[in-house]
């Protein structure tokens, strides 16, 4: 029996939770999973987990386990690094999660000079504007925005962006322009109903608030279809710079409302929680940082 691979079976079974979760995060069939923990234990000695109806729960012998184990891959993980050196380069597959039109716009394009300074390296990109489980879905990183809901994420603030009240030259040329964050109320816009979006924004000038509640009969879940509504001069949006970024440059998309500011929108790099960053994901987020300055 292999010991590390068998260690690695293990904290993947506790982190996911279940053997076909683990299975289908090693690319194994389930039956090897079993069989791989009943030889672990059986080397053991003791019982690392108790199966029941509820799930997978770890033993106290099996949680002890866990914590080391954890410890060993990640460290073997650092010294096969250290032993290949800097110049190896990065090896093996870095699997990221990221919202699909951020990617699209931001990070995509320039995967390929990434991919140039590690040609060992493979990416596996998970497009989801919706937050994933890093750990079930083997994700090494994250890339989110907004406002974190969950305190225990362990989570790398790298940029941020102005949000703005925006639509094409077209819709404001039939709607008229907005001359302060309340005249929104009277305009048609598109709603982004996840993290970041919603229809109530405060606006701040010169030391004062007010705010301001968005109308709308389009509600998306993604923001593809925010860009959508928006480009085709149906409706404006508050929005971050970020989606709309190529049309802003072009004058395609307009910005009104620009002496009153609202709140930044912040770009994190979320990491597995208990788990060592790996020098691919660091690598990885050093990128996109450097990218984000030049915006």
């Amino acid at each position: 029996m292999d010991r590390l691979a068998a260690m690695e079976t293990y904290v993947y079974v506790v982190e996911t939770g279940s053997f076909s979760a683990a299975a289908r995060r090693l690319d194994v069939g389930q039956p090897a999973i079993s069989k791989t923990i009943a030889q672990l234990e059986d080397h053991l000695g003791v019982r690392l987990l108790i199966r029941s109806t509820r799930g997978l729960t770890p033993t106290e012998a099996g949680t002890l386990f866990f914590e080391h184990a954890k410890k060993v891959i990640e460290g073997a993980d650092e010294a096969e690094l250290a032993a290949r050196g800097s110049a190896a380069g990065l090896t093996g597959t870095l699997r990221i999660s990221a919202a699909t039109t951020f990617a699209r716009l931001h990070v995509l394009p320039h995967l390929g000079a990434f991919l140039e300074q590690h040609p060992l390296l493979e990416v596996d990109v998970r497009l989801d504007d919706r937050s994933m489980n890093l750990i079930e879905e083997g994700i090494d990183v994250a890339l989110r925005m907004g406002d974190l809901s969950d305190s225990n994420l362990t989570a790398r603030k790298i940029s941020q962006c102005r949000r703005l009240v925006m639509a094409t030259p077209a819709y404001f040329q039939r709607c008229g322009m907005p001359q302060s964050p309340a005249d929104l109320a009277d305009h048609e816009a598109v709603i982004y109903t996840l993290g970041g979006g919603g229809t109530s924004w405060v606006f701040k000038k010169d030391g004062t608030e007010q705010p301001a509640t968005l109308a709308g009969r389009i509600r998306v879940s993604a923001a593809e279809g925010v860009r959508t509504a928006v480009l085709s001069g149906y409706s404006l949006t508050v929005s971050s710079e970020w989606m709309f970024t190529p049309e802003l440059a072009s004058g395609e998309v307009v910005a009104v409302l620009g002496d009153w500011a609202l709140p930044e929108l912040d770009l994190w790099a979320i990491f597995p929680t208990g788990r060592m960053a790996s020098a691919k994901a660091r690598a990885f987020v050093g990128f996109v940082e450097q990218l984000m300055e030049k915006r």
